[in-house]
């Protein structure tokens, strides 16, 4: 932005009032959905959810003049808005597919190492199929102990005993999708993630450190709400 074009303290001003005013509309918005849930009252979501975006709005409207007119930014980070199209799915679908991604970091590799050699010790042919290694190198390549861990253990016990073979956890997702029939056996192994269609997702798990400890629903419909720890939740 030019200097012609730079804020003035007035319109710093006016964002922070509409800041203000947001706040107290999504608060309202809460207090009204609180006490029609304590009567059994109707359903006040989509009121909050609406508050909500347009709080996010306004704060990020907020922050960039900020930026622009003092070079300052505010210590408020809202999670962004629909990440994914609309759900286009059969309503009641006969079949389902989940998807899932975990990323992790070898943080520790001699602990990584330790254990796939106490792994192929007990077991010498849990090293056979991991590309050639034998029982041996498995305490000595990091790759030959990733297949040793990963063919021995199942993916949700490495993501509950990760600490112990030596990684630390990164971004996860877990998608849930519709499909029309079950898969033929082996059709898909070949690319299992050729069919994730985020139009036919019915539900969606992620975790990350981006939601800053932060329980994260998403709705496409409906927007974001805040909650209380680090997995963002998307039902559709």
């Amino acid at each position: 932005m030019s200097d012609a074009e730079q804020p003035t303290a007035a319109d710093v001003r006016a964002a922070a009032d509409a800041v203000k005013a947001a706040l107290d509309r999504h608060l309202e918005a809460v207090e009204r959905r609180a006490e029609a849930e304590a009567d059994g009252g109707a359903d006040h979501d989509t009121a909050v959810f609406a508050a909500f975006d347009a709080l996010a709005a306004a704060g990020e409207a907020y922050d960039e003049l900020l930026y622009e007119a003092y070079d300052e930014v505010t210590p408020f980070e809202i999670p962004g808005g629909d990440t994914m199209p609309d759900y286009t799915g059969p309503e009641e679908p006969r079949a389902l597919t989940v998807f899932v991604r975990r990323d992790y970091v070898v943080n520790e590799p001699q602990r990584l190492l330790a254990q796939a050699q106490r792994v192929t010790d007990l077991d010498p042919e849990s090293a056979v199929d991991t590309d050639g290694f034998d029982g041996s190198s498995a305490g000595h390549s990091v790759h030959a102990a990733l297949g040793v861990l990963f063919g021995e253990f199942e993916p949700d016990e490495i993501a509950t005993r990760h600490k112990e073979f030596g990684l630390e956890e990164g971004d996860a997702t877990l998608w849930v999708a519709a499909a029309d029939d079950p898969g033929e056996p082996g059709e898909w192994l070949a690319a299992p993630f050729d069919q994730a269609d985020p139009e036919r997702v019915i539900c969606r798990f992620d975790v990350s450190t981006v939601f800053d400890d932060e329980d994260v629903e998403l709705d496409l419909d409906r927007g974001v709400e805040d909650g209380s720890d680090n997995t963002s939740g998307t039902s559709y």
